[in-house]
Parts: C-alpha cells; sequence; structure tokens
C-alpha cells in the first residue's frame, strides 16, 4: 500500500501561465490556421481599444511574411497608431496572464479577460522559442524596444535586449514569431477576420501586407469615433453573496447600507428602507463586517424585490448607419439594412443589446466566384468578430431556426451577409477562446428579433426587385410586338406609322429607359 505523503511527493502549485500554456486549446490556438487567426486577433482587438480609450481614428497595420521556406513559420506585425505603453507596464501587459486594465471593470470592451496578449506571447514562444518584440511609444520623444517572455512559473514577464532611440512616433508594434501555423485566404483565415474587423468597425483604417506580397487598405468608411463606454455598477438582480463579497473589500463606504446605494446601481434610498425590513442584518456595520451568511441574507431579500431595469448608458452600440456604411463599404450590395434593438437584460441583471444588417448582392453572400453564393452569416460580439466554433454558438442557432421562405431567401443560393452584433459589458462566452456567445434566453430571443426585422425590409426589397424585372420582361415582349402591330396596321389603314412609345409606357408602366437598364 501507498502511503498518502508518499502520493503527495508529486503536488504541486500551477501558475495561471503554465495552465493555458498546456491548454492553449482554450485560448482558440489550435489548428494551424486558427492559430494563426487567434494571434491577428488578439493583436488587432487591443490595438482597437487603445486607440479608442485614448480618443484616436485607429490606424493598424498587419504584416504576416514567410521567415523561410517553411510554410508554417512566419514574423506577424501587428501596429497601432494608439497612446503607446509605458515601459514599467510592458511586462505585464505582455508578460502576465489575467492583468490588464478591462476584467475588473464592468464596462464594455473587445476584450475582458486579460489573457488574450499574453496568450499570444505564450504561443509565440513555445512554438518558434523565441521572444516577442514590442516597440512602444507614448510621444514623449522617445521610442523603446523590448523583447517579452513569460515566465511560466510565475506568471511574470521577462525583458531583454532594451533598446531606446529619439522619435516622434506614438503607438505601440508587437512582433510575434510563430511556428507550426498557417497562413491560407479561407473563410477562417486573417484576411477574413480583418475583412470582418473592418465591416463592424468603419471607423477604422486597416492595412494588411500578406505573405506573398498582396498589399490590401480596407478604408475607413466614417470619421466618428465611438464614444467611450462606461462603466455600469452590478445591479441587485444580477449579484450573488460572492459578488458582494468582493465589492465590499473594495469599498469606501463606512456602512453596509451606504456600500449598497453606491456601489449597486438602481439602489436607492428608498430600497434601503425595504431591505432593513426584510433582513435582520445591521446595515450601519462597516462593510468589513459583511460576511458570507449576511450576504446571502441580503441577496435573498432583493429577490423578493423590484428593481428598475439596469441603465444602458454605458452600452456602445454600432448603431444602424454606421452598420449600413460598414457593409456598403466592404461588400458594395445592392442593398443593405440594419436594426440596433432597444437594451435587455439577461441573468436578471445584465445589460444587452443586439445588432443585426442585411446586405444583397454585390459581394454579398458565402463563397467567392459562384452565381449561387447562399446565406453568409457573420457573428461579432462588442465588435470583435467570432469566426470559430460557429455551431455553439446562440447567433447560429436564432439564424437556422429562422424560417427563411417567408422573406423569400434560400439559405443555399440567394447571395445575402447576415450581420450580428452582441453588445454587452459582460458577454457570455462559452469558453476562454471568446468565438462563441452561450445560448442565454433573452439573448437568443433577441438576436431572433433582429434578424426578422431585418430580413422583413429584405423582403421588401426583393419583392420591388422582382416587380421591376417583371415589368422588364413585359416591357421587352411589347417592345418588340407593338411597334410591328403598328407597322402593318399603318399599312392595312394606309395611314402614317404611329409612336408606339407612350403606349408601351402606359402597359408597361416603365417610365424611362434607365428603368429598363437597371
Amino acid at each position: 500500500m501507498v502511503l498518502a505523503k508518499d502520493i503527495f511527493k508529486e503536488f504541486k502549485e500551477h501558475s495561471v501561465s503554465e495552465f493555458f500554456r498546456k491548454n492553449a486549446a482554450m485560448l482558440g490556438y489550435t489548428g494551424k490556421i486558427r492559430s494563426l487567426t487567434t494571434v491577428i486577433h488578439e493583436g488587432v482587438t487591443n490595438a482597437i481599444d487603445a486607440a479608442e480609450e485614448a480618443g484616436i481614428l485607429p490606424e493598424i497595420f498587419v504584416s504576416i511574411k514567410s521567415m523561410d521556406d517553411s510554410s508554417g513559420h512566419y514574423k506577424v506585425i501587428i501596429e497601432d497608431n494608439a497612446s503607446g505603453i509605458p515601459e514599467e507596464y510592458v511586462p505585464r501587459v505582455f508578460g502576465r496572464m489575467l492583468a490588464g486594465t478591462k476584467l475588473h471593470r464592468n464596462v464594455q470592451s473587445r476584450g475582458q479577460q486579460g489573457i488574450g496578449i499574453s496568450g499570444g506571447v505564450m504561443f509565440a514562444q513555445s512554438t518558434s522559442g523565441n521572444p516577442t518584440k514590442i516597440v512602444t511609444s507614448t510621444e514623449d520623444g522617445e521610442v523603446i524596444s523590448n523583447e517579452v517572455m513569460i515566465d511560466v512559473e510565475k506568471n511574470e514577464g521577462k525583458i531583454a535586449n532594451r533598446k531606446a532611440w529619439k522619435g516622434d512616433w506614438r503607438g505601440t508594434r508587437i512582433e510575434f514569431e510563430v511556428k507550426d501555423v498557417l497562413y491560407q485566404r479561407s473563410r477562417y483565415g486573417p484576411y477574413n477576420y480583418l475583412r470582418m474587423t473592418a465591416m463592424a468597425n468603419p471607423h477604422v483604417q486597416i492595412r494588411f501586407l500578406e505573405p506573398d506580397g498582396s498589399f490590401t487598405i480596407f478604408e475607413r468608411a466614417t470619421d466618428e469615433i465611438p464614444e467611450r463606454p462606461e462603466p455600469i455598477a452590478p445591479h441587485p438582480a444580477g449579484v450573488r453573496a460572492d459578488d458582494l463579497l468582493t465589492l465590499a473589500k473594495e469599498t469606501r463606504s463606512r456602512s453596509i447600507g451606504t456600500f449598497l446605494v453606491n456601489e449597486l446601481s438602481r439602489f436607492s434610498r428608498g430600497k434601503l428602507k425595504k431591505i432593513k425590513e426584510l433582513v435582520d442584518v445591521d446595515l450601519d456595520e462597516d462593510p468589513s463586517e459583511l460576511n458570507w451568511t449576511k450576504a446571502e441574507k441580503i441577496v435573498s431579500a432583493f429577490k423578493k424585490m423590484d428593481f428598475i431595469e439596469p441603465p444602458t448608458k454605458g452600452l456602445r452600440p454600432i448603431g444602424e448607419e454606421k452598420i449600413e456604411s460598414g457593409l456598403n463599404q466592404i461588400l458594395e450590395p445592392e442593398f443593405a439594412f440594419a436594426t440596433t434593438r432597444s437594451p435587455e437584460v439577461y441573468r436578471g441583471g445584465i445589460p444587452f443589446v443586439i445588432e443585426a444588417g442585411v446586405a444583397y448582392g454585390g459581394s454579398a453572400g458565402a463563397g467567392s466566384g459562384s452565381e449561387n453564393k447562399g446565406l453568409e452569416l457573420l457573428r461579432f460580439a462588442n465588435r470583435a468578430p467570432l469566426i470559430f466554433n460557429q455551431g455553439g454558438c446562440a447567433v447560429t442557432s436564432a439564424a437556422r431556426d429562422i424560417d427563411w421562405r417567408r422573406y423569400n431567401v434560400d439559405p443555399e443560393k440567394t447571395p445575402i451577409t447576415l450581420f450580428i452584433n452582441v453588445v454587452s459589458v459582460h458577454v457570455p462566452y462559452t469558453s476562454a477562446g471568446k468565438q462563441s456567445v452561450a445560448e442565454e434566453p433573452e439573448i437568443y430571443e433577441e438576436i431572433r428579433q433582429a434578424i426578422m426585422e431585418s430580413t422583413r425590409n429584405l423582403k421588401s426589397f426583393l419583392r420591388r426587385k422582382i416587380k421591376r424585372r417583371e415589368r422588364k420582361e413585359r416591357a421587352g415582349i411589347f417592345e418588340k410586338y407593338i411597334p410591328i402591330i403598328a407597322r402593318r396596321a399603318a399599312a392595312l389603314t394606309d395611314k402614317k406609322v404611329p409612336d408606339a412609345e407612350p403606349l408601351i409606357k402606359e402597359i408597361t408602366g416603365v417610365d424611362d429607359a434607365k428603368e429598363k437598364e437597371d
């Protein structure tokens, strides 16, 4: 028999970095194409977030360069024009997981876990053995370059080869060296990811240099920078006892009662009086005296009370006009329509907004170079493209459950692109890879409603298109035969051949030559 003390000789604590190094697939690093796209995703989302927070119109440069004859070895460069990163934060931003400016704030952002960009550094060093080069400047006249690697056991960034020089450039440039990846211009590749990013972020300019030397500029469609999202305080209907205890440790309030009023949304002095009637907790105590039992009693009382829905002023949807601008800029369709739904909540107190857009014709539709393209579904969360794990996503489920025949759409043949954006301070992703939205009932239903609203407008357009085509076909028949009839009738009556054009217009409803050409 093996003794317990002998078994536990192998007991060891592991850092967050070590866990994700061994479980990189949880962050999206699985498969050669997906891994490369994930590196691009993490760098680009960070770049856009940084520029927006600084009030700067984002200009992003992305380059993928083959390093040798091996098709799986690339240098990936992502450069932005944002505010730059103070040097002392470089090892923490790029070398420490679960560290950042977003996780602790109840605010809408593309990234929200503090894992993404450091995950890219981890992937680079674990596949190539090389550090990631970070060049940054905060517009103080000095440009600083560092090479970063992650100390996996300590979950810390290690800095090497520091260089500094004078310059008037501002921004951040990240250079990853990655192996065991593959570049393809496919649905899951970096090109399509950047194309989708440009659609959902029409204020962003993206320049992209591909391994074969092809250079694409996704121009911005608007010069308007989105307003910065505001933090939203937790709502009583959505908090748990553990949430209250965490908030209590950070509050500056001097009593539990004022803590509840100050730290929760929609919690007024009137609600405080109601709580006093429902729980046997001394609300005049210091918040440090709040324990699990007291917190559970307060949360139970919340469930017996009615609250106004949480404020949504902190949410920043793209907006109908800008979605249409993005679709028109990238797809050049015959028809584009977008809708932004009214804010709703899920899990009792987390606000969200669903946006939908539809484009028909032009470059819209799945695939390319095919007459029958079919439906293309583009999924986004807080403007960030969701390319992978489509099958287990609430967006996919809602789109699949639509009766497309009601809208004169054949998903296999009609060339349409369906655009869905989920906006929230906390998007319920199904995994740390952030590529699929959980099927929360409220979110699923709002997506369905948004799709149906968009496709009703598409249906009206398609009806008009069919009627125009029928009029043109009818006009073609009459244009061919009425002049013949007119000439023969004139010959029989020995009269001048009449002008048939007014009669053709009256019969067909085609008013001018332009409509015949449309």
